[in-house]
C-alpha cells in the first residue's frame, strides 16, 4: 500500500462513501447497488470482475457495470463533487480501491509512523516465505504456512518490506515480491545472500531407526 503506486485503500472509511453522486436522478435502483458494490470493494484485497462483483451484491452485471462506472465517475470529481484521493481503477481485468499516486508518499510515511518497531512471529515467517519464494500470492503463502495470511501481507505492504510485483492476467491474484527496504534491513546487497533453506529444514530421519532397512 505504500511504497507501491497501486496501493490499496487500507481500512476503507465507509465515511468516504456515503454520500456519492451516484445514481442521482437514475433512480433509487441503480444507487442501491452503487453502494453495495461500493462496500465489497472498500473490503477486498484483490480485483474483483464484473461477475464476481454481481454476485456478491445479487445484481445482473449490465446494472453492476452502470454502477462501477458511476462509482469512477463520481471519486474523480466528474459528477459535480470533489475528486477523492483514492480511485477506482481496473487491474487485470478486475476492479479495485487504490489511493491515487500522488498522495502515495504521504500514505506511505502515516502508516510507517504507526507501524510497531518489531514485527510479529507471523509477520516474519510470511516475510520469509516471500523472500524465498517471490513472486508469490497471497494464497500460495497460505498454502504453505497453513492459515489465513491477508492481514499480515497487508502489514509487510505497509512497513514497505514488499511490493505488488504484478497480477495475474487469468486470475487477477496480485502477486508479490520484496523491496530494497528489505535488503537494507538485512544488511545485505542481494537475496543470492540470504541463507541456504535446505541446510535448516528437518532431513526426515527423525522417527526411524539407525538400522538400515532392507
Amino acid at each position: 500500500m505504500t511504497d507501491d503506486p497501486q496501493s490499496p485503500v487500507a481500512g476503507g472509511d465507509p465515511s468516504t462513501s456515503s454520500g456519492t453522486g451516484v445514481g442521482s436522478g437514475t433512480g433509487g435502483g441503480t444507487a442501491d447497488v452503487a453502494r453495495r458494490v461500493e462496500a465489497i470493494l472498500l473490503v477486498v484485497d484483490e480485483p474483483q470482475s464484473l461477475v464476481a462483483l454481481a454476485a456478491a451484491v445479487g445484481s445482473p452485471v449490465p446494472a453492476v457495470r452502470q454502477a462501477v462506472e458511476g462509482l469512477v465517475a463520481d471519486y474523480d470529481g466528474e459528477t459535480g463533487g470533489p475528486r477523492r484521493g483514492f480511485e477506482l481503477r481496473e487491474v487485470g481485468g478486475g476492479w479495485r480501491l487504490y489511493v491515487r499516486e500522488e498522495h502515495d508518499a504521504l500514505v506511505s510515511e502515516f502508516v510507517n509512523t504507526q507501524a510497531p518497531s518489531r514485527l510479529s512471529q507471523a509477520a516474519l515467517e510470511t516475510l520469509a516465505v516471500i523472500a524465498y519464494k517471490q513472486p508469490v500470492t497471497r494464497s500460495q503463502v497460505a498454502s504453505i504456512r497453513a492459515v489465513n495470511v491477508d492481514s499480515v501481507v497487508r502489514t509487510l505492504v505497509a512497513r514497505g518490506l514488499i511490493t505488488e510485483a504484478f497480477t495475474d492476467p487469468e486470475t487477477g491474484a496480485i502477486n508479490y515480491k520484496t523491496t530494497d527496504a528489505l535488503l537494507t534491513n538485512l544488511g545485505i546487497n542481494s537475496l543470492d545472500e540470504l541463507p541456504h533453506i535446505s541446510p535448516l529444514l528437518d532431513d526426515g530421519s527423525q522417527g526411524f531407526d539407525n538400522e538400515v532397512i532392507r
